[in-house]
């Protein structure tokens, strides 16, 4: 008699759940313009660069980095985009896992929390977008991206820009 296992209920053999604590970094330019990108997974959803830790003893501002590079192609560190252009704003939401993505979390899990970045980056970067990711891209004033967020803490952490911007300039 062979023995049949169960796979655990949300969870791809190949892949371990996502850790539920994530990066948000708005791109934006010396004037306010703001890099949103459109969702491959959800078109018509529009974001700034958004990703989770890929483990738990990743710094955060290590995981800013690293999504900022994966999903733009922007690398930190260069001599366009020095360290110094990414700012913590130490702000944290703490927000409820849309029921559509929370199968990418171990069982139980229905809150995310998301620390808040600046990136300043000169007018003109190129973004090279993550296919796989994003369909599209564009460049806004900071309100007008604002309103096109799907989500509510993204809009409310570019809301917040002129402030950080002021603080830092």
């Amino acid at each position: 008699m062979s023995e049949i296992v169960a796979p655990l209920q949300g969870m791809k053999p190949d892949k371990p759940p996502k850790i539920p604590e994530s990066v948000l970094v708005v791109i934006h330019t010396p004037e306010l313009e703001v890099l949103m990108m459109e969702r491959a997974d959800r078109p018509g959803f529009w974001q700034c660069v958004t990703g989770s830790k890929d483990r738990l003893d990743e710094p955060l501002r290590a995981t800013a980095i690293r999504e900022v590079a994966e999903e733009t192609g922007i690398l930190i560190g260069s001599l366009e985009v020095p360290q110094e252009a990414l700012r913590d704003w130490e702000l944290i939401n703490v927000y409820e896992i849309y029921p559509v993505w929370r199968h990418r979390y171990a069982d139980g899990v229905t809150h995310n929390t998301e620390h808040v970045f600046g990136l300043t980056v000169p007018a003109g970067t190129p973004v090279q977008l993550a296919e796989r990711e994003h369909l599209a891209m564009r460049w806004m004033p900071w309100r007008d991206a604002a309103d096109l967020c799907f989500s509510a803490s993204n809009a409310e952490a570019i809301l917040q820009l002129p402030r950080f911007h002021g603080e830092h300039s």
